[in-house]
């Protein structure tokens, strides 16, 4: 029997991690998301939470997180991670655990330049369609593009969507 993979999603807000997500999903593969479980706990960004706490109730929410993770591989189930894993240590972080529920990982970097991300998280704005898209302003943006690490030397597979 092959282990479970586990599809570990990084980059920035825009980068096209839920669209890749979503489409593995409907190849099989169990979804977890980070942004849609701090909106089902909490409510939605910009509107019940105040999206400058995005950070607090990531925290928040990280355990169930790990533990539906924990559950899938457990069961056997490949998984799509989507997440933006911005630092080296939080990636680390996810492939022990997969690695400890007897799964096996891919990180799958989206590389795509900040005024293409941009563009699309205005899009995604102005259509107002995705109650679990997290709403980064052009402040959260830079700010998120200023403490990501990009991985390299990780293992990385990188896409160019």
């Amino acid at each position: 029997m092959r282990a479970p993979t586990v599809l570990l999603t990084c980059g920035s807000a825009g980068s096209g991690k839920t669209t890749y997500a979503r489409a593995r999903e409907a190849e099989g593969y169990a979804m977890l998301s980070m942004d849609s479980l701090v909106r089902s706990r909490f409510g939605v960004y910009g509107v019940d939470i105040p999206v400058e706490r995005f950070q607090e109730y990531n925290d928040a929410v990280r355990p169930e997180l790990e533990r539906r993770l924990v559950d899938h591989l457990r069961a056997g189930r490949d998984v799509v991670l989507d997440s933006p894993l911005p630092r080296r240590a939080d990636r680390d972080a996810y492939k022990d655990l997969v690695l400890s529920a007897g799964g096996r990982w891919r990180l799958v970097y989206f590389d795509v330049p900040p005024a293409e991300r941009r563009r699309r998280v205005l899009a995604r704005r102005e259509r107002g369609t995705d109650p679990d898209a997290f709403p980064a302003t052009d402040e959260l943006l830079e700010l998120f593009h200023a403490n990501f690490e990009p991985p390299h030397g990780e293992g990385e597979e990188v896409v160019h969507p």
